[in-house]
């Protein structure tokens, strides 16, 4: 499943989130929700806590019209608009939070 977040996490039901991410699944930050991906955020550390298999991914082009490039955590990948097709590609199922 690849879940999608593209509103602030603290806009976002987070905690149900939590509750249903599993091994195979793939986490895409998009639009606002990139703020979640800036380095120690509490965010990123309680998803990678359920599991730590769990790849997080932030739209690249979302973080610089947000200034936020350089401020991102280590823990997260970044990924452009080829990579997010092919994200939308590898999971026939989609959540949007």
């Amino acid at each position: 499943m690849l879940h999608t977040l593209m509103n602030s996490p603290s806009y976002s039901d987070f905690n149900t989130l939590l509750l249903m991410i599993n091994i195979e699944d793939d986490i895409l930050l998009l639009q606002d929700a990139v703020i979640g991906a800036i380095q120690g955020n509490l965010i990123i550390e309680k998803i990678l806590e359920t599991n730590k298999s769990i790849m997080i991914w932030v739209l690249e082009e979302d973080l610089v019209a947000r200034g936020l490039i350089k401020q991102i955590s280590t823990k997260v990948n970044l990924v452009n608009y080829n990579g997010f097709v092919k994200l939308t590609e590898k999971h026939q199922q989609q959540i949007l939070w």
